[in-house]
């Protein structure tokens, strides 16, 4: 069996809440739980859920730019979350992150030109000539010209932007990156050439992604396989066609039927969750999904779903899915 390129066991972050004029420890959010997956090199895992399920805390703490509370992350046998500085560093090159917003990601005072070559000079991998022609390799195969090495962040359109907020990432030539709702903030005729841009990328150099969104319909259309996240847990994990085509959890039913149809004449028995997402520094006992489940019973209230799989490479937590 051929190793993943990076393999999430068991991993959790927990926020500290601290009251009082001796900042006293009282409770936790608990953002991220008992997350675990894996992903193969050249392949796309999508991440999806609503707002405030833990998708973005845990793509930022597998790249440890939050600290994890506890867990295992391992990119090609290596590990990520006790590695030392030295080792850390390198794994800097092979591991990147593509932000949400690609204006504030970017620094004002600075050229494109700058802001995609600073991870090259701290890395130390190019000088000179060969420092600007690696930039402007960069930038042009992101479908930019080279004359925007010169410009400034404000001088582009929210598109454009995230492009160089991709040719930033790939400056190092990483196999593995994170894509943070890389298309949420753009109109939808831009998404469309975000995304086959970032197809084509991972055609072309042999790519990896972990592409977090709340867009189901995005989502299919990158993706190999896809998890659904709930309140920091994933609760159910599968490749993409059979998790549209045959969902195993509530929840994963609830967010495939919201998915907008363009024919009104279509009938759809669209699912309608009750309540407010329970809050992460208090979640309920057992399933954490049964406060807004609408077949839930009792005994969704006193245990929690084993995470286990029900058809090939298909898993799924919930009780009620063999009754």
């Amino acid at each position: 069996m051929t190793t993943p390129l990076l393999e999430v066991k068991n991993l959790k972050k927990y926020f500290p809440i601290h009251k009082g004029f001796l900042r006293r420890h009282v409770g936790d959010v608990k953002a991220v739980e008992n997350v675990s997956f894996i992903l193969k090199a050249g392949e796309t895992l999508g991440l999806v859920g609503e707002s405030g399920c833990g998708k973005s805390t845990t793509g930022r703490t597998l790249l440890r730019l939050v600290e994890a509370t506890a867990g295992e992350v391992k990119y090609n046998g290596i590990d990520v979350l006790n590695a030392k500085a030295n080792d850390l560093r390198k794994l800097r090159r092979e591991m990147q992150i593509i932000f949400q917003d690609p204006y504030s990601s970017l620094n004002p005072r600075i050229t494109i030109g700058e802001a995609v070559g600073e991870a090259l000079r701290e890395h130390n991998l190019y000088k000179g000539a060969a420092l600007k022609e690696r930039i402007q390799e960069v930038i042009e195969i992101c479908g930019l010209a080279d004359y925007h090495v010169n410009r400034y962040p404000h001088e582009f359109s929210g598109g454009q932007r995230q492009r160089i907020g991709i040719a930033r990432a790939l400056a190092l030539d990483p196999s593995f990156i994170v894509a943070d709702e890389p298309v949420s903030a753009l109109d939808v005729s831009i998404q469309a050439q975000i995304i086959n841009l970032m197809m084509d990328l991972q055609e072309q150099l042999g790519l990896s992604y972990l592409f977090i969104s709340h867009d189901l319909s995005v989502v299919k259309h990158i993706s190999d396989r896809v998890g659904v996240m709930y309140l920091g847990d994933i609760v159910e994990l599968a490749n993409k066609n059979d998790l549209y085509d045959t969902p195993l959890h509530p929840y994963t039913k609830a967010l495939l039927s919201a998915i907008p149809v363009p024919d009104p004449k279509m009938k759809r028995n669209i699912i309608i969750l009750k309540g407010d997402i329970p809050s992460p520094s208090n979640p309920p006992s057992g399933c954490k999904f049964h406060t807004r489940c609408p077949i839930a019973q009792d005994i969704c209230k006193e245990e929690a779903p084993e995470f286990k799989e029900y058809a090939k490479q298909h898993f799924a937590a919930c009780h009620l899915i063999d009754k």
